[in-house]
């Protein structure tokens, strides 16, 4: 049996499946967000589980940011209480055991190419466009890290070839840099460029019911939402090539974006043809603790 613990901002979910895949339980709690209710958050959900079921063969845990090669310290976490602080370790000495630790979005991205979306797909790139931006490769269904353990991270890059009005419409990203994919295409991000533009207040389920009734507004926001997605997945594209990529997070959700991605992907990329297929995950919000039990 193998536990998974999906780490999120709002909400820990756990859960617990056999050697094939199958689910056995699962539980989520509300994340403390402060260093030492997180630990004890993820704790309770391990012994509960084992407590039910016995001993599990491996923990797998996926979390915002990355682990420091250099100071083995969290860092890059939009959970911020999480930066600068021995989470590994700590966990480790919590659990009295071996722990893997692992990036959420590089989590969703194992388990989509496992037995998901990119199933049967070399070089799988998973893509998280929900509340932020992130993203991870796999190959042969092992997780590429990189050596400074920032593969995928995509969402913060900047936005290719930015007008005078993109620069104007958007706030500055968390990260302290001006002008990241993040910003642009996360929910948030996208709510937060249609309220500059139109002087509104709407969040982006406000302009998706807009969209669905053909407000020329909201059909002018999304068809630039999707050029911003290509334009950042084009550069993906160019350096990785991957055989698929995969997207999550709730803007996934959005059927605009797969009927339009590919003729504007087509406009940057550097080739002739281009046969990379774009596609909504399988495992919808399970994808990320299915993915940290997988990481063993």
């Amino acid at each position: 049996m193998k536990i998974g613990i999906d780490l999120g901002g709002t909400k820990t979910e756990g859960i617990l499946i056999d050697d094939d895949g199958k689910e056995l339980t699962r539980d989520r709690i509300k994340t403390e967000k402060n260093y030492e209710g997180t630990i004890k958050g993820i704790v309770s959900i391990v012994k509960e589980f084992e407590k039910k079921f016995g001993n599990s063969t491996s923990v797998g845990i996926g979390m915002p940011g990355a682990i420091s090669t250099d100071s083995a310290l969290v860092k890059n976490a939009n959970s911020i209480w999480l930066n600068e602080q021995p989470l590994k370790k700590d966990l480790q000495i919590a659990l009295d055991r071996k722990i893997n630790l692992e990036n959420d979005a590089n989590c969703f991205t194992l388990s989509e190419a496992v037995d998901g979306a990119g199933k049967e797909h070399s070089v799988v790139f998973g893509v998280i466009i929900g509340t932020g931006t992130g993203g991870g490769i796999v190959v042969n269904n092992k997780v590429l890290r990189g050596k400074n353990n920032i593969a995928g991270e995509w969402g913060h890059i900047g936005l290719p070839n930015r007008t005078d009005n993109e620069k104007k419409y958007v706030k500055k990203c968390y990260c302290g840099k001006d002008g990241c994919m993040e910003t642009y295409v996360s929910g948030p991000g996208f709510a937060s460029v249609f309220n500059l533009t139109y002087n509104t207040q709407h969040d982006s389920h406000k302009i998706l019911d807009d969209l669905i009734n053909e407000d020329k507004n909201a059909i002018k926001a999304f068809d630039q939402y999707v050029d911003h997605l290509a334009r950042g997945l084009s550069l993906v594209c160019n350096v990785l090539d991957p055989d698929i990529i995969v997207l999550g997070g709730g803007m996934s959700n959005i059927s605009y974006i797969y009927e339009n991605i590919d003729e504007s992907l087509k406009k940057y990329i550097f080739s002739d043809t281009f046969d990379t297929k774009i596609v909504k995950n399988f495992h919808g919000d399970s994808s990320g603790v299915r993915g940290a039990a997988w990481l063993s």
